[in-house]
């Protein structure tokens, strides 16, 4: 099946991201959300993502910035106009839903977006269950969490699977695909060519893993500086700058952090601590190696004053 209209369920960081690109690449675009204030969030991030477009465009036409895969495709001369028109089409026709059934009807592709919580994933699909066409292919944009412990829920486990995204999708443009044990196989090869569609690099995952390809790699790196700010052994900036200065690595830890969103870390600093303890010391100092509890409680303090790292 050729997917032509595509709903985003929520509009943060990564949401409003998935729904551009694929507006930018000319897809049928819907962002469903689940209030006013969800509402008067994401218009903002739309903004901003409009802009962003149009800088990288412009930067890309001028020689002057880095490619952006995409936007356009690298080693062809970039028609600037004809990107720049995409870009404020994306922007001028991604509709915004507070009723799900609305949001959904007629829907060939749900990506679900929604914070990075077991409790409200669960909660949205047996909201999405009855509402949704028997045609639809729902694909969750978790993080960390399996497809498996929500395909039951989506009462349609063969249509269903993950497709993750890296952030700031328009230059760092990888699709991860990776299905669970009921996911019927032609879906998954439909999701790799969804993904090159919306000029990503399709990434399979042929075995179901928490944190994919990415995030299994950059989830200890993350809570390895948290660990190492919660423990007082230094501060942000300076575990920043050990990595940045001493790897060549563009960002440290905070600074991912404070693009990827706080809540982002903590919701996945939670589940970690919510790991049940285990009896034999040792292994749970190998199993548990982090403090996740202080930094549960740096992160929340934070997050209840509207403080990032870097202030931004």
């Amino acid at each position: 099946m050729a997917f032509k209209k595509v709903v985003v369920a929520g509009g943060g960081v990564l949401g409003s991201q998935i729904a551009f690109q694929a507006a930018y690449c000319g897809f049928d675009v819907t962002v469903w959300l689940r209030s006013e204030g969800s509402i008067g969030r994401t218009k903002p991030k739309l903004d901003h993502l409009l802009g962003t477009y149009e800088r990288a465009i412009h930067d890309m036409a001028a020689g002057t910035g880095d490619w952006c895969c995409g936007i356009a495709e690298p080693g062809q001369p970039i028609d600037e106009q004809a990107c720049l028109a995409r870009a404020r089409a994306a922007h001028d026709g991604i509709k915004l839903e507070l009723d799900l059934a609305a949001a959904v009807a007629n829907a060939d592709l749900v990506i679900e977006s929604m914070a990075e919580e077991a409790k409200a994933k669960n909660e949205f699909y047996a909201k999405l269950a009855p509402v949704l066409p028997a045609k639809t292919v729902i694909a969750t944009n978790s993080s960390t969490l399996l497809p498996s412990q929500f395909a039951k829920a989506t009462g349609r486990p063969d249509k269903y699977l993950s497709l993750h995204f890296a952030n700031s999708i328009w230059k760092n443009n990888t699709a991860e695909v990776m299905g669970q044990s009921l996911t019927d196989p032609a879906r998954f090869d439909e999701m790799v060519e969804f993904a090159g569609q919306i000029r990503m690099i399709a990434l399979p995952v042929r075995k179901e893993k928490s944190g994919y390809l990415l995030n299994s790699m950059l989830v200890p790196f993350l809570l390895s500086g948290l660990d190492l700010w919660a423990s007082g052994a230094s501060d942000p900036k300076s575990i920043d700058i050990a990595w940045t200065h001493g790897t060549g690595a563009p960002k440290g830890p905070f600074q991912v952090i404070d693009t990827v969103g706080l809540n982002t870390a903590y919701n996945i600093v939670m589940q970690y601590q919510g790991v049940p303890g285990l009896l034999n010391p040792l292994f749970k100092k190998m199993m548990l190696p982090y403090n996740y509890k202080a930094i549960a409680a740096k992160l929340k303090a934070m997050l209840d004053a509207g403080e990032t790292f870097y202030g931004a």
